[in-house]
């Protein structure tokens, strides 16, 4: 049979890997041949253990990002996230809003115009087509990722089921640790309103803050910390 000079060489690649090769494998013509008759189905070469897959493991934890929506589409982007499988985060507070008839108690975004998710930057596409997503917040065209510390603070915000509101953005105050109650051991900044004492925990990324109602019997000042652990960053509010 007339050996082409890329059939020699194949035949010479498959002997330095199984041994002497007689002949070209049988079942290879002009056409080619299969994996299974040139005995290359098991041949494999270890790749980087990066390179093997992108398929995610089970203890894969990707950072959260906020996602800039339309108006009014937060429900329908989270609900979107939800049926995809991703973990997402939408903040509510109850409001009471008056009509010239009637009144009624509803829930609103605590962070309007957006949604937290966490998923691959690089692999970003899949929220992008989702319904009412305007871009995910970032610099440029990158990305930027929210403390997660801040996003726990405000998930136990309101799992705590205490009294919530939107607030202005506020960096500088007395910072605070509370050491009982619902919210033990989340960090912010005090401010007084009304009588009432009202935790501020704000997200920097969105300079946007919330403002949750606490007992001040749980409150106690950070200037104890500070003078442990050196000045304190006003910038991040946990």
């Amino acid at each position: 049979m007339f050996a082409t000079p890329a059939l020699i060489t194949m035949a010479a690649r498959l002997e330095t890997i199984h041994g002497p090769c007689a002949k070209v494998p049988e079942g290879w013509g002009s056409k080619g041949g299969s994996l299974d008759r040139l005995g290359l189905r098991d041949l494999t070469w270890p790749l980087p253990a990066q390179l093997e897959t992108g398929v995610e493991t089970g203890d894969t934890r990707y950072s959260w990002y906020a996602l800039r929506t339309k108006s009014r589409y937060e429900n329908t982007v989270a609900s979107h996230l939800f049926a995809r499988g991703y973990e997402s985060f939408l903040p509510l507070y109850k409001c009471r809003r008056r009509w010239s008839d009637r009144s009624k108690e509803i829930e609103l975004p605590l962070f309007p115009g957006y949604v937290f998710c966490q998923f691959n930057s690089l692999d970003r596409f899949p929220i992008l087509s989702i319904p009412g997503v305007v871009h995910v917040v970032g610099v440029g065209r990158t990305p930027v990722s929210i403390d997660e510390s801040e996003i726990a603070a405000i998930q136990a915000a309101v799992k705590s089921g205490l009294h919530r509101q939107p607030c202005p953005f506020l960096e500088i105050g007395d910072r605070v640790r509370i050491e009982n109650g619902p919210l033990c051991g989340v960090e912010g900044i005090l401010l007084g309103f009304r009588g009432n004492q009202r935790l501020v925990l704000s997200v920097t990324l969105l300079q946007r803050s919330v403002a949750v109602q606490v007992d001040e019997a749980w409150v106690q000042p950070m200037v104890q910390h500070q003078a442990r652990g050196g000045p304190l960053n006003t910038q991040r509010v946990s």
